[in-house]
């Protein structure tokens, strides 16, 4: 069991491991496929009932996976987590576990393309998908009517950076009966406070923040146990969901250093946004006092996080200050150790009509930055130097 009066660094470094009898100091790898038994009877026992400690098959579950999901459920402050192969494949899993023809489910319409596409497949399969301005409580209010199955939303939108009112939408929810599924991807582990402030359900793409240097793919649902494995598991493991040992071992090392990293990026990126609003770039960072939704920011996470977005104007004038970067990578992913800028209206939100672009305030001239660990004098002279 987590010592929950530990820091979550120290969580980060210590829980959940699982030593071999060798004793080993490293989280163990085990690269296996299936599980022996030692007798037919154990395997028939097995099958009807898994303990904590007993694994049957890796896209069940693997001990190198579960380590994962252990320390990432005491770091989140929920009672279990399953890992997954990706962001998506949580977000598709916490969504397509939940939900039936005829039942409703509320989100926020902003929301990651990939995130909308899930919300399209689940119209198609007759659930109602209502969307809303995620901001305006009243507008979940409105939509979210007795019987309502979950309500979904991103707790700071991408890429426009628009901070939910976690508690807010969680009290709504609660009175209709309904989920709160929270993508948490920009707040990141580290500032997030989301179980606590009435989230039901976790998610992240542990592809960013956690691996934190851009090398696998990964993702988890944090939750009750009773939602984890009753609700979510068997959809996932059936399915096909589940994270590889391998990817699992390397977000079990990206934990240990992610406190460090996070805190570092995002201190540079309140750095890089004041540079750039001084320099009169119309900036959007949950950090500034100007932003719409500051101090809930400051109430939620006690940060701006990781994340940057200004806006140059036209497509033309955002594509010239990317070609002009020399150290920050133009790519599409984020929460890397190299910082990354990304053009959403051509890339991550491009399958989105020009109407639907606007509608969530993606311009043809906004850019995406996601804040690496380089030195923020070097990204502030390599940023505003493209920008000219």
């Amino acid at each position: 069991m987590a010592d929950k009066t530990l820091h979550p660094r120290t969580r980060a470094v210590h829980d959940g491991i699982r030593r071999s009898q060798y004793g080993e100091m490293a989280e163990a790898l085990f690269l296996t496929q299936g599980f022996a038994y030692d007798t037919a009877r154990q395997a028939e026992g097995r099958f009807q009932k898994v303990g904590p400690d007993e694994f049957i098959y890796a896209r069940y579950g693997n001990p190198t996976s579960r380590m994962f999901e252990d320390r990432m459920a005491s770091l989140e402050g929920t009672e279990d987590a399953f890992a997954t192969a990706s962001g998506m494949a949580a977000v598709n899993g916490a969504l397509m576990s939940v939900a039936a023809p005829g039942q409703r489910i509320v989100a926020a319409r902003q929301l990651f393309g990939s995130c909308l596409y899930v919300l399209d497949i689940l119209r198609r399969f007759g659930v109602e998908v209502v969307l809303v301005d995620g901001t305006d409580l009243d507008a979940w209010e409105r939509a979210v009517t007795p019987g309502t199955r979950a309500c979904f939303f991103e707790t700071v939108s991408n890429p426009t950076l628009e901070v939910m009112d976690i508690a807010g939408i969680a009290r709504i929810a609660h009175a209709a009966g309904a989920l709160v599924v929270a993508d948490n991807v920009f707040a990141t582990p580290v500032f997030s406070r989301a179980a606590e402030q009435g989230a039901d359900v976790i998610v992240y793409s542990t592809t960013k923040h956690v691996d934190g240097g851009g090398r696998a793919l990964g993702g988890i649902i944090c939750g009750t146990r009773q939602f984890v494995r009753e609700v979510a598991e068997p959809y996932l493991k059936h399915t096909g969901g589940a994270i590889s040992p391998f990817n699992a071992w390397i977000m079990l090392n990206g934990l240990t250093t992610m406190d460090l990293r996070v805190r570092a990026m995002a201190d540079t990126a309140a750095q890089l946004a004041g540079a750039l609003q001084r320099a009169g770039v119309r900036t959007i960072y949950p950090g500034l006092p100007g932003h719409p939704q500051h101090d809930l920011a400051m109430r939620q996470m006690g940060s701006g996080g990781t994340m940057i977005a200004f806006d140059l104007g036209t497509k033309e004038a955002a594509f010239a200050m990317l070609d002009r970067l020399s150290l920050v990578s133009i790519s599409n992913n984020l929460g890397d150790a190299k910082s990354i800028a990304t053009h959403p209206a051509t890339t991550t939100h491009q399958r989105l009509t020009e109407a639907e672009r606007a509608t969530l305030g993606i311009g043809p001239g906004l850019v995406r930055l996601s804040v690496g660990l380089e030195h923020g004098d070097d990204l502030a002279a390599d940023i505003l130097g493209a920008i000219g």
